[in-house]
């Protein structure tokens, strides 16, 4: 795969990757270094970040301009946004002040330069949606951090030339995105009500699922597995990392990976990457 920052003569390239790091020291500590030096990424979306500012900005290094949205609750949440384009302007919460200390919404303006001239405008989000439980307030806080998105992503496709919602959403919208579908039917994180908000994601709101748009109509590629047992080894997984984009965005996608570890004992988190490329 070509690295980033390529530009073509019809095209600017960028390479998007979201990510859920369970805690960015700890990836840290199991190799993601490594892992962003080898990618060639424009913008770097994270989730469940779990560390104070400081600790961030230099984990990533001068190389990157952060931005991060901290949880209050120390060691939960987070959720940052780390590019090689400096952002022209960036907001910490998705806008309900019931959350705007929550550390789960993040988001970055770009104008990014074409190769004919001039620039287009580009809004990314990274979002960290609550895991839930069924019959408790994280559930409610789940519905109602799920209305705020309702309400967000309009705004964002009519104030920009592009946006683009990604992070780790923990929904999945179809039998396609989870293994063991029918033994999650009742469970957060596959429940109708909440599948429901995908419909009107990808339906009437006017965003585009990109990963699955290009993968087709296939099981997967999950994005999480859990650390117990043999989840990872029997691929027994959920697609619950998404990149969100708007309809002329979407169709500038030419390509979207996950990047699985070759082995259960070299991921960094349970988490794997999804790094999509972008002709804009």
């Amino acid at each position: 795969m070509e690295s980033a920052s390529t530009v073509t003569n019809e095209s600017a390239h960028l390479r998007i990757a979201s990510v859920n790091v369970n805690g960015i020291r700890a990836a840290f500590r199991r190799g993601m270094a490594q892992w962003l030096d080898d990618r060639g990424i424009d913008i770097l979306c994270l989730q469940e970040v779990r560390a104070p500012d400081a600790v961030v900005h230099d984990l990533l290094g001068d190389a990157w301009h952060v931005v991060h949205a901290e949880a209050t609750d120390k060691g939960r949440a987070g959720v940052a946004i780390a590019s090689k384009l400096e952002p022209a302007a960036t907001r910490l919460h998705i806008g309900d002040e019931y959350f705007a200390t929550a550390g789960r919404w993040v988001e970055s303006d770009f104008e990014v330069p074409l190769p004919a001239g001039g620039t287009t405008t580009f809004t990314v989000a990274s979002a960290y949606v609550h895991s839930g439980e069924v019959g408790t307030p994280k559930q409610e806080d789940k519905y109602r951090f799920l209305d705020a998105m309702t309400q967000r992503l309009p705004e964002l496709q009519a104030a920009s030339d592009h946006a683009l919602v990604v992070g780790d959403l923990n929904v999945g919208h179809t039998e396609r995105d989870i293994k063991n579908w029918k033994g999650n039917l009742k469970k957060s994180g596959f429940l109708p009500d909440e599948r429901e908000y995908f419909d009107r994601f990808f339906g009437d709101v006017g965003f585009s699922d990109v990963a699955r748009r290009l993968a087709g109509e296939v099981d997967g590629p999950y994005t999480w597995w859990s650390w117990r047992g043999k989840a990872f080894d029997n691929d027994t997984g959920w697609r619950i990392d998404y990149q969100m984009a708007t309809e002329a965005l979407a169709d500038s996608a030419v390509d979207a990976v996950v990047d699985r570890a070759p082995a259960y004992d070299q991921r960094f988190s349970d988490h794997a990457p999804l790094v999509v490329d972008y002709r804009l």
